[in-house]
């Protein structure tokens, strides 16, 4: 079987900027690389010289070389993770040390027909996944692939008619359309409830799968009638490549108890979405195996897990004390502990797996960044460029990043963003500092709430995800949360989460402790800056007085209609 060996980059100008350190990377490695590139309109592909490599083109603006010893005696486990996620699927193709053979990544957009609405087309998902099997498995032998795993953004609901196709778009977590929806199903739940069924006084909001539900079968009854199914994006998507229905409990976390099973008392809320839900299985448990005439037909299946659980495995922090730290649109943050405080705006999940987490996901984190490259006009990377190359002690404008509102541990719709401080001497540089401060007090602020819930601090962090790319931001959060940040070698956590998953359900592993261990592999460590202390004391104190001082500015602004 062939071994492939991949470097995956972006072209820019017609030119891989990754190509000299593939060289190096795959000399390095004992591995003899001898090529000659060909550049044509965005795409860079290259051909080996050697007669014991072989190479393969790229697609679209993707640069990357593929490598592949001509022994077909090399023999390795191989197994593939995808995160459907808010901005694009992307998966990868690994082997059983975690080494990334190949890589996919393809984004799609959010709709936004009208204020509060943000919604995906299902066809957008599944159609990437598709692309992402065949370019992940092309050239491989048939049964190389040991399982494929499959995770998503959570919150996000996709109603299934009986044939299996969509009703309608998505309803993205950013979606507040159901607001009234929930507080009317929010005030018939007590909080002895909600400690007995979630660990938490979490409310019942506007994402909630019972909010939405009760939405569609107020305002289009006709559509709730034909639902067969209410699914997340990972479940629609599986239920697309294998015909089988299914989900985990961390997915339908807000539906089940901590015994893992769906409550009924909730469920009676909204009359008809019992039987709607698909059935739970836990996150190795088979799925089923891909349908013929899809890429890597016959390949198992797992469930899997929902993103903030795939990403706590693909950052390996699976023990008490450890503690997770996602950046991608928003930030997640997951402490684990077997204690449980009970503690306003965090969810403390049941145990499953072992391990008990208590996690919270924030409204905006690169999401900010990326309002900030449209609104400038310069790409993340030249603005985290800019940060670099600036004075960390400077005055910088202090930034709210409720752009949408906010989530843990406020939960906070109404919330709206905020510079304050600006000068005419600040500039593109000032303004991303400030985003990457505010980001970073957004998730002390988070911290603090789920050290509370989990009755132990946190002592340092492992961080995956988009963000975690930038250096700066990196260092500034270290500096802002006071721990160190272990910046892992894969980035994309839920992905490498999501193959741990597949690997442990193929009986490549035994255990979801052993996967982790053989695969996660840090990259940095962000050491906290002694001398920011009293700096980022400061800003996090601002940050928390200018949210409590725009709350009844932002609900003014809310509800004045003569516009």
């Amino acid at each position: 079987m062939c071994v492939p060996h991949f470097v995956l980059g972006r072209s820019i100008g017609g030119i891989c900027p990754f190509f000299p350190p593939a060289r190096k990377q795959l000399a390095a490695g004992g591995m003899p690389f001898n090529t000659k590139p060909v550049v044509s309109g965005r795409s860079f592909w290259a051909r080996s010289e050697n007669p014991r490599w072989t190479g393969e083109r790229r697609r679209d603006d993707l640069c990357g070389i593929l490598f592949c010893p001509a022994d077909p005696s090399m023999k390795t486990p191989l197994l593939v993770g995808i995160d459907v996620g808010t901005t694009s699927v992307k998966a990868t193709l690994f082997d059983e040390s975690g080494a990334a053979l190949r890589t996919f990544a393809d984004p799609y957009p959010m709709k936004r027909p009208a204020p509060g609405y943000a919604e995906q087309e299902p066809a957008d998902w599944t159609n990437r996944v598709a692309a992402a099997l065949a370019q992940l498995s092309d050239g491989l032998a048939d049964g190389a692939a040991a399982g494929v795993g499959l995770t998503s953004q959570v919150n996000t609901h996709v109603f299934v008619g009986e044939d299996g196709a969509p009703l309608m778009p998505a309803i993205t977590w950013q979606d507040g359309r159901a607001g009234v929806e929930a507080a009317e199903l929010d005030a018939q739940v007590s909080l002895e409830e909600r400690i007995g069924w979630w660990g938490a006084p979490l409310p019942i909001d506007a994402s909630h799968p019972l909010a939405r539900a009760l939405w569609l079968k107020r305002h289009h009854p006709d559509l709730w009638g034909r639902t067969r199914w209410l699914m997340a994006p990972k479940d629609y998507c599986i239920l697309n490549l294998t015909g089988e229905a299914t989900a985990d409990p961390m997915t339908a976390f807000g539906l089940i108890d901590q015994s893992l099973a769906y409550v009924s008392r909730l469920l009676d809320l909204v009359p008809g979405i019992a039987e709607r839900l698909p059935p739970l299985r836990s996150f190795t448990q088979s799925a089923g195996r891909i349908r013929s005439g899809l890429p890597l037909a016959d390949t198992p299946m797992v469930t899997g897990a929902m993103d903030a659980w795939a990403g706590l495995i693909g950052t390996g922090a699976l023990r008490d004390d450890d503690c997770m730290y996602l950046s991608g649109t928003s930030e997640i943050v997951g402490l684990v502990s077997s204690t449980r405080h009970p503690a306003a705006g965090v969810v403390a999940f049941p145990t499953c797996e072992g391990i008990t987490l208590h996690a919270g996901p924030t409204q905006a984190g690169g999401a900010s960044l990326a309002w900030l490259s449209n609104l400038t006009g310069r790409a993340p990377s030249e603005l985290s460029a800019l940060v670099a190359q600036s004075d960390p002690h400077q005055p910088t404008p202090l930034f709210l990043p409720h752009l949408q509102g906010e989530r843990a541990p406020i939960w906070d719709i109404g919330a709206r963003g905020a510079f304050i401080g600006l000068d005419g001497s600040m500039g593109p540089a000032d303004l991303t500092r400030a985003v990457f401060e505010g980001v970073a007090s957004s998730v002390r602020w988070l911290l603090e709430a789920l050290e509370a819930s989990a009755g132990r601090p946190a002592t340092s962090f492992s961080m995956a995800g988009g963000g975690a790319a930038s250096d700066p931001w990196c260092q500034i959060r270290a500096d802002m949360l006071g721990r160190p940040i272990r910046r892992l070698k894969t980035l994309d956590a839920g992905v490498l989460g999501a193959a741990i998953l597949a690997g442990v359900g193929a009986s490549c592993f035994s255990s979801i402790a052993e996967a982790a261990d053989s695969l996660v592999v840090t990259d940095r460590l962000f050491e906290p800056d002694p001398s920011r202390r009293q700096r980022m004391d400061f800003l996090y104190g601002e940050y928390r007085a200018l949210y409590a001082a725009l709350k009844p500015l932002n609900a003014a602004r809310a509800t004045f209609s003569a516009w």
